[in-house]
């Protein structure tokens, strides 16, 4: 006669918690942690602790060179635009609300800035993509770049400490810099309330021209 084939019996659920709780619990897998983490700027505080603050460059100063790729890839140089007043403006990411609220007084102030011929350049430390994004969906018609490396930002001295819902970390501040023909820092805007900056920028820029 054949065998007689025990199939083992099923662990009920009852009995299937009891042995989980007996071994404790388990170690979260990494996709779960990662998944689980928190998706704060104070989160990424120890990363960033690696780019020093250093202090905001004053009005004199000689502005500090930089190299940097726009929203299309293409690298572009404060040296290009010596003989040229710039307007370099840090802002802490793209498509948030201040940001670009500043980015939009900025457009519909352009055709003045075009007028007194101003380069302008807006700098975070955001991608390439996300600056394209961000530049086609609110149709900026001036130069966005990239500092990922976070190089530049703290060279002036817009990289420093923040508070986000009662946490201090690092990142970008809201800082711009109005630069001469001569690369020297003409002024500079340590606070900036994004709705008016562009205006007075723009109100600045005519009283130093008209001073030169």
């Amino acid at each position: 006669m054949p065998k007689k084939i025990v199939r083992p019996k099923k662990e009920s659920r009852t009995q299937g918690r009891k042995k989980a709780a007996e071994k404790g619990p388990t170690a979260p897998k990494k996709d779960e942690r990662k998944k689980n983490a928190p998706n704060t700027p104070h989160s990424k505080v120890n990363a960033a602790i690696a780019f020093p603050e250093l202090p905001i460059p004053k009005a004199g100063d000689a502005a500090p060179e930089f190299s940097l790729p726009d929203q299309f890839g293409a690298v572009e140089s404060l040296v290009k635009q010596r003989g040229k007043w710039v307007l370099v403006y840090f802002y802490p990411k793209d498509d948030t609300p201040g940001c670009t609220k500043e980015a939009c007084m900025i457009r519909d102030g352009f055709p003045f800035f075009e007028k007194l011929d101003v380069t302008i350049f807006g700098i975070s430390v955001d991608s390439i993509a996300s600056h394209k994004k961000f530049a086609e969906k609110h149709r900026l018609p001036f130069t966005l770049l990239s500092d990922e490396k976070k190089e530049v930002v703290t060279a002036y001295g817009a990289w420093g400490k923040k508070k986000f819902m009662g946490h201090e970390y690092l990142g970008t501040n809201r800082i711009s810099f109005l630069i001469d023909p001569k690369a020297k820092i003409a002024k500079v805007y340590p606070k900036v309330d994004p709705a008016t900056h562009a205006d007075e920028v723009l109100s600045d820029l005519r009283g130093l021209r008209r001073s030169a």
